[in-house]
């Protein structure tokens, strides 16, 4: 419980503070001579996060997810080569390997990752086979196969990667029993400013927390985040904890698939948003 007294043009007031849950805080207002008396008012917390559409990302993307009340896949952003959002890695019996999606780039230079098409639908069955082919002998890979297969051949079908992305992502998020909401940055009306169009989406969801990940601190003008009276707070990506994964050193940073297949069930005990 916090207490904060304040004076303006009048008797002392009281506004006492009681945080009941993550959501919600509970604010009691006293005023001595007021006509109204005492009452509380309820003030619900609402946090979100907005970042790009990655494929079959690792662990702390949904960490990242799990962690607000809304996920925006900022998707009107423009597409970047060689990053995540066509790509990811697995750990098989040779180590590590790049799965990526093949997208039409040529030409394309300013083209928006939900403007990005793909330009040969064999990768679905590739990926499936590989992923079959390194974590078939893994504990819970036929936990999670037929469903997999299944993603796999609707994927194949799809013409745009953000579509792809948004079914694995949704399709994992329930694995994991995560029940955030997802929306797209095109679900909004966007402003010029990279901080300003962050700020503009979550004015625009009535957020009162955005939660970023640490990158952004060398371009996110937290003050204007404050001057608005939302609290900008960073996810924190250190001190996973590691769990029994085989081929070699340990690797943080694969799809989160090899955590499903690792551990089952298991998985958001190997993860830091879940404790």
């Amino acid at each position: 419980m916090g207490i904060t007294k304040q004076r303006a043009y009048g008797p002392l007031r009281y506004d006492v503070t009681v945080v009941v849950d993550a959501h919600t805080i509970v604010n009691h207002k006293t005023s001595s001579g007021s006509e109204h008396g005492a009452g509380p008012y309820v003030v619900i917390m609402k946090k979100i996060a907005i970042l790009q559409s990655n494929y079959i990302p690792w662990k702390g993307y949904f960490d990242l997810i799990n962690s607000v009340d809304v996920f925006v896949l900022y998707d009107d952003m423009q597409y970047t080569r060689r990053d995540w959002r066509n790509r990811n890695k697995v750990k098989g019996p040779g180590g590590l390997k790049w799965l990526s999606i093949p997208v039409e780039v040529k030409g394309k230079y300013l083209q928006r990752i939900n403007e990005t098409r793909i330009s040969d639908s064999s990768w679905a069955a590739n990926h499936w086979q590989t992923l079959r082919g390194f974590y078939a002998r893994a504990p819970h890979f036929r936990d999670y196969a037929d469903a997999l297969e299944a993603l796999y051949q609707q994927a194949g079908t799809l013409e745009l990667l953000s579509e792809i992305n948004h079914l694995f992502i949704t399709a994992i998020n329930r694995w994991l029993g995560i029940t955030t909401t997802i929306q797209w940055s095109s679900d909004y009306q966007l402003v010029d400013g990279k901080s300003e169009r962050l700020l503009g989406i979550c004015k625009d969801s009535e957020a009162t927390h955005y939660l970023s990940g640490p990158a952004a601190k060398d371009y996110l003008d937290a003050d204007l985040f404050t001057a608005s009276g939302i609290e900008v707070e960073w996810m924190d990506y250190s001190g996973y904890p590691e769990y029994l994964q085989g081929h070699g050193d340990f690797e943080h940073g694969v799809t989160v698939l090899d955590l499903l297949f690792q551990c089952g069930s298991d998985a958001p005990a190997k993860m830091k948003s879940f404790a």
